[in-house]
């Protein structure tokens, strides 16, 4: 199983070592599979925007001319919100100012902090943002506590305080904020802060996993995997391997799709499996490229094919995969094999070339 990481990156939480994955059985009869491929670590992501609600956008979005008039806006609707998710930053910072002063709207102080946070709209200011944050987290908004609590974690706006982000954590996880319980598990995993505590982590995970957030479920997964904090279950590991693979997880789709293949906690199933790999393979997924090239190989759960199965092991390799069965059978390939291979797995290595420039 992959490490656990913190949601957004954020606390760079020296989680400890999940255990190496589950093989796949699709050797040749008498060969032992190699160890799974591990791709090379990742850096960690730059410390993100802090709030989760309201949803940003994608990327900043370029500067739009503001609504004349708000007549047409149905009755009900929240404007500040609207405004700021069409972009609109200087009409959702307006609308939640006057909110916030005349009214004491605590939304309305949240969403200032997340404009201030990112600058969006405004001059990007770290202790404006925090100011608007722990206004709306001390009357009780869970958003702005986890906010404040990753600006905590990472010291923006000051002195890295990860006591402090705790506490926020704690306070917005016990509101029902899923991404706080996810992190706080996390620290429970870690056991600097606190004892370490696998059961307390479990019932974090928990929360958050039945909230639907898929990194949560992932966590959860491995811990029934291996019977940490909570007694080792198989089913119920493939089972919320396959709901956090469905909303997305990459490494619950590779684990997923292990699962499937070997029959662990699942019926066994080498089509769907080879789907699974297929779909995380192409997110770039090193450990599923690896699997797909072996599936193809010795024609398991697909048909045998050996420029797909070149292909793939080319594509793993470069994202740091080794496999030296997968090697042997290339070397055994025609030239018009490889070469057919290569040409096909070519946008896929310039691609890994490019993102390593």
């Amino acid at each position: 199983m992959r490490p656990l990481r913190p949601i957004l990156a954020l606390a760079l939480f020296a989680v400890l070592a999940m255990p190496a994955r589950a093989q796949l059985a699709i050797s040749p009869p008498g060969e032992t599979p190699p160890p799974a491929a591990t791709p090379k670590a990742k850096a960690p992501a730059p410390a993100p925007a802090p709030a989760k609600q309201p949803a940003k956008p994608a990327a900043k979005a370029p500067a739009k001319a503001e609504p004349q008039s708000t007549q047409s806006v149905p009755p009900g609707t929240d404007i500040a919100f609207g405004a700021y998710q069409r972009g609109f930053y200087l009409t959702a910072f307006s609308t939640a100012t006057k909110r916030a002063t005349e009214n004491n709207d605590i939304k309305a102080m949240t969403l200032l902090g997340e404009l201030y946070a990112n600058g969006h709209g405004i001059p990007q200011n770290d202790l404006k943002a925090i100011e608007w944050y722990r206004l709306a987290a001390d009357r009780g908004d869970r958003e702005a506590m986890f906010a404040l609590a990753m600006l905590k974690m990472t010291g923006r706006g000051g002195a890295r305080d990860r006591e402090g982000a705790t506490k926020l954590l704690a306070a917005a996880a016990k509101l029902g904020h899923a991404l706080a319980a996810y992190d706080l598990g996390l620290l429970y995993l870690e056991g600097q802060l606190f004892p370490q505590d696998f059961g307390r982590a479990a019932e974090l995970f928990r929360a958050a996993a039945n909230a639907g957030n898929a990194e949560a479920q992932y966590a959860l997964a491995t811990l029934y995997k291996e019977g940490r904090g909570v007694a080792k279950d198989p089913r119920q590991s493939a089972r919320l391997l396959s709901a956090a693979a469905l909303a997305g997880n990459v490494d619950a789709e590779v684990e997923f799709g292990i699962a499937l293949f070997n029959g662990e906690g699942v019926t066994k199933d080498e089509a769907r499996a080879a789907t699974v790999f297929l779909k995380a393979a192409r997110k770039g997924s090193a450990i599923a490229q690896n699997r797909l090239a072996r599936i193809f190989a010795v024609g398991r759960g697909m048909s045998a094919d050996p420029v797909e199965a070149t292909k793939w092991h080319l594509i793993s390799k470069a994202n740091g995969g080794s496999d030296l069965f997968l090697e042997d059978f290339i070397r055994k390939q025609s030239p018009e094999t490889r070469e057919a291979a290569e040409k096909a797995a070519e946008p896929w290595l310039t691609m890994i070339k490019a993102s390593r420039s």
